[in-house]
């Protein structure tokens, strides 16, 4: 750092002239030698390898591509995610569907294959160790409700008997229509706080010879079971679920132990044991449910609450129950962050094989000790079957930075004119610092005399210019010592409210990366800010331990995408804002040149939409703003009719920001000179259009 010593006098104010070429005496920084950067860097900086195996990577076109069979898919299966995105948004004249960003993409492939791939480890974890019943899951509807989504898992899981566990009345709702068309032994798992209600729709769902299982989290619950099934004449079938003493103490085992949210005690079970023999009902007891804690981080805390959870089965077993069903709950984890840890609430230490292989081992170590038959093994692991086949898209539109412009010689020549008392004697010290070598002296010496400029301007006495040129002079030292902060932030077109509420409710972390420019090297790093008047929409914790990620300068669209969020953020999210959801489109793998097909495109909820949710009436808003365009507006009747267009389109937009170029309002000029806005024939409702012929209602009155 001779360069800044070197252009100051110590004795005097140094001359202006002499600061002017600070920027070019500063050490440069090594050249960045992009040649050699390579997808397989970028690879390796965001960990794709780790978090994405086996379903996304980084192809040689520097984007990422996904490869819906997981392990088994071939080189031309990939699909690559830029070209997924631009069909979805590009304008239908240019051959896309003219959807609008943020979107989520889904692919089904990957849902059906991990959906096979939980089986497979199971089928293989008892055949390996000779277990004597067999295995079938079940997916809980609350991870994801899409209609889609649920209906996709009742048709790939049918062959082997996948079935769904609802926690709510909606849910089973849901759940009794979508399992009509699955496997006839499906299980129909009944979770959660009932009330009569629920415990009739339970029961009739028994009538229409679905394998529904009532699951008892409270032992009031068992009365109403028991005079339900009386008056609707219906044999129940009944669980329970158990607290088990096996806790885990990350985030996500708040529900588990003692002392957790649901389930029995052991004094509670044996009451429930007790009535049960009372009404003559015990051989209804067929199941028992346990729930050690979501994101179980080991196989040894997994063994070790399996176990204790396969104690209490059998011991009910020697109670008289007539126990057919070990339901294990949740809990397979998902490697968020690709780190393979088991100190971490995002990450998990073992495969989906080693997982089925430790509950499998460690239920058939105690019924085989216990002389007991082998039961049918239930899980309901619904992170890990949908967390991957979901991708949400969404674009940086614009970047900021806390650098001060570079100060010219004669800003800091009136700056320098300006300084008087203290302050001067603050530039006199950093200067005589600065010739010295004495970087952190200089600083602190800069750093005073920008307080006192601050100073300064709150009482009046300074002018904004000079206040700049303060900042300026700190920013330049700054990055002369090196310790000036390079964080930009990327302002993103995204509500992180809506799509990613656990980063901002519970602190979860996604992996998050551009989607394409992955041949370059990245040049800054950045922070992530979204749309909302909200100080709590950014991130700025990232998977690795990162407080900032390496991104590209904005050099036309830059797209980026958040992974393994196919759980909870859908159905968590809410309407800060009023931002509402994203476009949907649904992919799968084809034989065609880009090696998939968009099988179903939907757009995200409108302005009026989401009006709607909060009890607004949108077409009564229209009316009000209608008249009162008549009322004020200038001009003839075309353009007043115009404007009442321009309002009724805002109304049917999605609320996120839209391209300049994909915008339906359009400027026009009358005779008068008077600038008013219509509405284009051509590109009007293209956001309401579904693919596959669904059509979106329009406002009647939207006629351009």
């Amino acid at each position: 750092m001779p360069a800044l010593g070197c252009c100051v006098d110590a004795a005097v104010s140094p001359p202006p002239y002499a600061f002017a070429g600070w920027d070019s005496t500063l050490p440069a920084p090594p050249p960045t030698n992009t040649a050699a950067w390579s997808p397989a860097h970028s690879a390796m900086l965001y960990r794709v390898d780790g978090w994405g195996e086996p379903y996304f990577a980084v192809n040689s076109n520097g984007n990422v591509s996904v490869r819906p069979y997981g392990a088994d898919t071939l080189a031309h299966q990939e699909i690559d995610l830029l070209k997924v995105v631009k069909k979805a948004s590009d304008p239908k004249k240019s051959g896309g569907l003219g959807l609008q960003l943020p979107i989520v993409v889904r692919f089904p492939d990957v849902l059906k294959n991990r959906l096979e791939s939980l089986q497979s480890c199971f089928d293989f974890a008892i055949q390996s160790q000779g277990y004597q019943a067999h295995y079938q899951g079940v997916y809980p509807v609350k991870c994801n409700q899409d209609k889609f989504v649920v209906e996709d898992i009742v048709k790939f899981g049918s062959g082997f008997r996948f079935g769904l566990e609802a926690g709510s009345k909606p849910e089973l709702l849901l759940a009794m229509s979508s399992l009509c068309n699955g496997s006839p032994e499906a299980l129909l798992v009944c979770n959660g706080f009932k009330d009569v209600e629920y415990i009739s729709l339970a029961l009739i769902a028994r009538k229409l010879h679905l394998n529904t299982v009532i699951v008892l989290e409270q032992e009031e619950e068992l009365d109403i079971v028991i005079n339900v099934s009386k008056k609707l004449g219906v044999r129940p079938v009944i669980g329970l679920r158990a607290k088990l003493r096996t806790k885990h103490s990350g985030h996500f085992g708040s529900t588990s132990g003692e002392k957790g949210k649901f389930g029995l005690t052991t004094t509670q079970i044996l009451r429930v044991i007790k009535k049960l023999q009372q009404y003559e009902m015990l051989d209804c007891l067929q199941l028992l449910h346990f729930h050690i804690g979501s994101q179980i981080p080991s196989t040894s805390l997994l063994a070790d609450g399996v176990g204790e959870a396969a104690q209490v089965y059998c011991e009910l077993v020697r109670l008289g129950a007539c126990m057919r069903v070990i339901d294990i709950g949740g809990g397979l984890g998902i490697d968020y962050d690709g780190s393979k840890s088991q100190d971490s609430d995002i990450s998990v230490g073992y495969s989906l094989q080693e997982y089925a292989s430790a509950v499998v081992e460690a239920v058939r170590t105690v019924c085989d000790r216990k002389g007991v038959k082998h039961p049918v093994m239930c899980s309901e692991s619904g992170r890990a079957i949908v967390s991957h086949h979901s991708i949400l898209v969404f674009e940086a539109v614009s970047a900021s930075s806390h650098d001060s412009n570079q100060i010219s010689s004669h800003e800091l020549q009136c700056f320098v004119e300006r300084l008087t008392g203290e302050a001067l004697a603050d530039y006199r010290n950093f200067s005589a610092a600065a010739i010295r070598g004495e970087y952190d002296t200089c600083l602190l010496h800069a750093e005073n005399l920008k307080q006192r400029c601050v100073d300064q301007f709150k009482e009046g006495s300074l002018e904004m210019e000079h206040l700049a040129a303060a900042d300026g002079l700190c920013e330049l030292v700054s990055k002369a010592i090196g310790v000036s902060d390079p964080i930009h932030t990327y302002h993103v077109n995204l509500s992180i409210f809506t799509s990613i509420p656990d980063f901002w409710g519970i602190g979860q972390l996604f992996p998050i990366i551009p989607i394409h420019r992955l041949d370059e090297k990245p040049s800054v790093r950045g922070i992530l800010s979204d749309l909302t008047c909200d100080s709590d929409g950014k991130i700025d914790k990232f998977i690795g331990g990162e407080s900032s990620l390496p991104l590209h300068k904005l050099e036309g669209p830059y797209y980026m995408g958040m992974f393994l969020g196919g759980a909870y953020e859908e159905a968590l999210g809410g309407f800060h804002n009023l931002f509402g959801g994203p476009s949907v489109v649904r992919v799968s793998q084809s034989d065609g040149p880009h090696s998939f097909a968009v099988t179903r495109a939907m757009p995200g909820p409108s302005c009026g939409d989401v009006l709607r949710v909060m009890q607004h009436e949108p077409e009564l808003m229209f009316q009000t703003l209608k008249h009162r365009v008549e009322e004020f507006a200038d001009g003839d009747a075309g353009s007043i009719m115009a404007l009442t267009n321009g309002i009724a389109c805002s109304f049917n937009n999605m609320p996120y920001l839209a391209a300049a170029d994909s915008c339906r309002l359009t400027a026009a000029v009358d005779g008068g000179n008077n600038v008013y806005y219509y509405c284009d024939d051509e590109s009007f409702g293209s956001s309401g259009d579904s693919v596959v012929g669904v059509e979106e209602e329009q406002w009647s009155y939207c006629l351009a």
